[in-house]
Formats: structure tokens, C-alpha cells, sequence
């Protein structure tokens, strides 16, 4: 028993160091374990939902695109497409950004290379592109207020209305530093008095040649009652006289009659201002035949019809008519009438008139048209005017050059009128090259 005793006491003594090792052993390696078990399980976790999301986003994603009634490949064709456009518009904006670099690059070069001189004004011209940037004005845009602020003369003028006449008096006494318009630094100026919105009524002064000072003193009348000139506005327009073609307006004065008070007579200065450059107006069109006859030598002009003629009476009508004259060298050889058409904008003549010219006169002759509008009170209005020869241009000419190739044969044509002003203009022109 007391051997039995004893192994089970040394049993038991030897077996406590090692309960305590394995105690020890036990108690170090479940804490060591439970935190990386946590570890890992939380990872684990945190992959998990992880995962979960972007499974879920996903099948959301998937059903949605399933919902859409496309088919897949055109679902492709758009992210596809849409692909493109999105890498185009960083190519653009990554080219855009290396171009300003370029740019700016050569700028600093060109700043680099200027002498001493330019250095100096080097300043001034980098202002001067900071301006440009802040108004976004072109040069071309700065010619033109550069223009506008240049001075173009100044007009005196005085205006009197008599209330028992019911008549208006303007009177143009002179102008003063005009705007030089010929080569040699001079113009040749004239005034021009009209009471819009009648542009039919209308008083020219005497030309007045190579000064910038004119005097003229002259004074014009208009019968208007007064109840009518609150709607009116006078305009005094200053113009250079050029003999070979159209005159040139170097400024104006408008003039509301609304904004004038007429109870006493006015006379001022005023500065001019810069015309409005209107379109050229429609006067209409006129169709002629010309047929020569060489062994004759006989010219036939038929005037036909004419359309859409500029409107001259009150009415919104004209009376028109047409003069035929047979023009050498500047000289009026000869001239013919067509009977007058009451209140219409479309005449109907076929009147035809012949001229008596050897072939060899054919080269040298012109036949200048003329429409007039009749008026049995004042003067009769032209209203345009074309001519044709063998020193005539554009339509002119060729339509004469087509009589010449078909004699005996009928050609007509139509033919754009123009301003009177500027057919006798070409006509100097003609006559002074001889």
C-alpha cells in the first residue's frame, strides 16, 4: 500500500510539472489562436461583403441592361461608340492644350528676336493685343470706327416755315472743312435737299469745284401742310460731283421735322454724319429688240414692254414712257418718244422706231433708253435708263453684238434699268476717251 502509495504520490508529482507545461502551453496558444481566428474571419468577412456588393451591383446592373429592349450586340455598338466619342474628345482637348504651349513658345521667341527698338515698344504691342482681347474687335472693325471718328465737314443751314402758305423754306448757306474726296485733296461739293419719305421732290445746289469751304446761299421751297411735317424728315446730304461716275456722298445732316420747333426761324451749324449706305433700289426692267439691216442700212428699235417699274406717283403708281436717243461721240444725233401709260407699273408699247446708218457708222453709234414717268404739273422723273453699243459693257454689248451676227433678224432682250446718273456718267466716260 504504501509502495501503491507512493507511485501514485510520484504519479502524481510527476505528472504536475507537466499539467502545469501543458496549462501553460493551453493558456498561450488559444489567445495566440482566437485573435488570428478573428483576424482571419474578419477579413473573411470584410471579402465577403466585398464581394457581396459587387455581386449585387452587378446582377442590378445585369437586370437593368435586361430590361432595355435592345438586342446585345447593339448594346455593344453603343459602348462602342460611346468609347469613341469620349477618347475624341480627350484627343481635342490634349491637342488644344499642346497648341497654346506651341503658341506661346513662338511668342516668347519672337519676342526674343526683335532689335532694341521693338523691345521698346515690346510693351506697348502686348497692351495693344490685351485691348484687342478685352473689346473682341477685329482690325478691320477698328478701320471702320477710325472712319466713322474722322471728321467729315460741317453744313450751315436755316429753315423757316410759313404757317399762312403752308410753305417750308430751307436754305443751305455753306459748309465748311469737308472731307477731301479727290486725289488732289480737294472735292467737288453739292448739296442735296429731300423731305422723306417723298424721294420724288428733290433740290440739288450748284457744284461748287476743288474746295472744302463752299459757299452757296441758295435757298428751296417745299409745299407741305402742316399738319403733314410731323412725319417728315429733311435731309441735307453733301456730295462730291464726279463727271465719270456716280458721286460719292461725303456726309449728311437728318433732321426729324417732329423734334423742330417751327414758330421761329432756325439757322445753325451742324456737324455731318456718315451716310447709310443703302441697297441699290429696284427701278425695273425693259425689253427691247434691235434687228439691223446691213444692205439698207436701216436700225430698228422696238420697244416692247417694261416690268415692275419703281413707283413715282402718290399712288404707288407711274405713267411711264420711253425716250430712244442715237447718241456718236457724246452728240445726240437723234430721238424718239413712245406714247405715255397711265397708272401702271407694267407697260405693254411694241412701238417701234428706225434710224437711217451706213454699216461703217454701225461701230461708232450708242442707243441710250430712257424711262420716263410723266407728269403734267413738273418736270418729267426718270425713272432708269440702259444703253447698248458696241462700247457699251455686259449685257449692252452683247445683245448689240447678237444683232450684228443675225441681220434682218429680230433680237430682243430684257435689260436691267439703272440710275440715270450712272448711265449718263459712263456715257462722259465714253465720250472723253475720244
Amino acid at each position: 500500500m504504501k509502495f501503491n502509495l507512493f507511485r501514485r504520490a510520484q504519479a502524481v508529482a510527476t505528472a504536475e510539472p507537466t499539467s502545469v507545461t501543458t496549462v501553460t502551453t493551453v493558456t498561450t496558444t488559444p489567445g495566440a489562436i482566437s485573435t488570428t481566428a478573428a483576424d482571419i474571419s474578419g477579413s473573411n468577412n470584410t471579402e465577403i461583403s466585398k464581394n457581396d456588393m459587387f455581386e449585387e451591383i452587378k446582377s442590378r446592373f445585369l437586370n437593368e441592361i435586361d430590361k432595355i429592349p435592345l438586342p446585345p450586340w447593339a448594346l455593344i455598338a453603343i459602348a462602342v461608340v460611346a468609347a469613341l466619342l469620349i477618347l475624341t474628345c480627350c484627343f481635342c482637348i490634349i491637342k488644344k492644350c499642346c497648341c497654346k504651349k506651341k503658341k506661346n513658345k513662338k511668342g516668347k521667341k519672337g519676342k526674343d528676336g526683335f532689335n532694341m527698338k521693338n523691345m521698346q515698344g515690346g510693351e506697348k504691342l502686348q497692351d495693344d493685343d490685351d485691348d484687342e482681347g478685352e473689346t473682341g474687335q477685329t482690325e478691320e472693325e477698328k478701320e471702320e470706327e477710325e472712319k466713322e471718328q474722322e471728321k467729315l465737314g460741317k453744313l450751315q443751314y436755316s429753315i423757316d416755315y410759313d404757317f399762312e402758305n403752308t410753305k417750308l423754306t430751307i436754305g443751305i448757306l455753306q459748309a465748311a472743312d469737308l472731307m477731301s474726296m479727290d486725289s488732289g485733296g480737294t472735292s467737288d461739293p453739292y448739296v442735296r435737299v429731300l423731305l422723306l419719305p417723298d424721294k420724288k421732290k428733290k433740290f440739288d445746289t450748284k457744284v461748287h469745284k476743288k474746295t472744302l469751304n463752299p459757299v452757296f446761299n441758295e435757298t428751296f421751297v417745299f409745299k407741305v401742310p402742316y399738319e403733314e411735317l410731323g412725319g417728315k424728315t429733311l435731309v441735307m446730304s453733301v456730295y462730291d460731283y464726279d463727271r465719270f461716275s456716280k458721286h460719292d456722298v461725303i456726309g449728311e445732316v437728318k433732321l426729324p421735322m417732329n423734334t423742330i420747333d417751327l414758330g421761329r426761324p432756325i439757322e445753325e451749324w451742324r456737324d455731318l454724319e456718315s451716310a447709310d449706305q443703302e441697297e441699290p433700289e429696284k427701278l425695273g426692267d425693259i425689253c427691247i429688240s434691235l434687228r439691223y439691216v446691213p444692205t439698207a442700212g436701216k436700225l430698228t428699235v422696238c420697244i416692247l414692254e417694261a416690268k415692275n417699274l419703281k413707283k413715282m406717283d402718290a399712288c404707288g403708281l407711274s405713267d411711264p414712257y420711253v425716250k430712244i436717243q442715237l447718241l456718236q461721240g457724246g452728240k445726240r444725233l437723234k430721238k424718239k418718244k413712245t406714247t405715255v401709260k397711265k397708272n401702271t407699273l407694267n407697260p405693254y408699247y411694241n412701238e417701234s422706231f428706225s434710224f437711217e446708218i451706213p454699216l461703217e457708222q454701225m461701230q461708232k453709234i450708242l442707243v441710250a433708253v430712257t424711262v420716263f414717268d410723266y407728269d403734267k404739273i413738273g418736270k418729267n422723273d426718270a425713272i432708269g435708263k440702259i444703253f447698248v453699243g458696241s462700247k457699251a459693257t455686259g449685257l449692252g454689248l452683247k445683245h448689240w453684238s447678237d444683232m450684228l451676227a443675225n441681220p434682218r433678224r429680230p433680237i430682243a432682250q430684257w435689260h436691267a434699268l439703272q440710275p440715270e446718273e450712272d448711265i449718263d456718267g459712263q456715257l462722259a466716260s465714253l465720250a472723253a476717251k475720244k
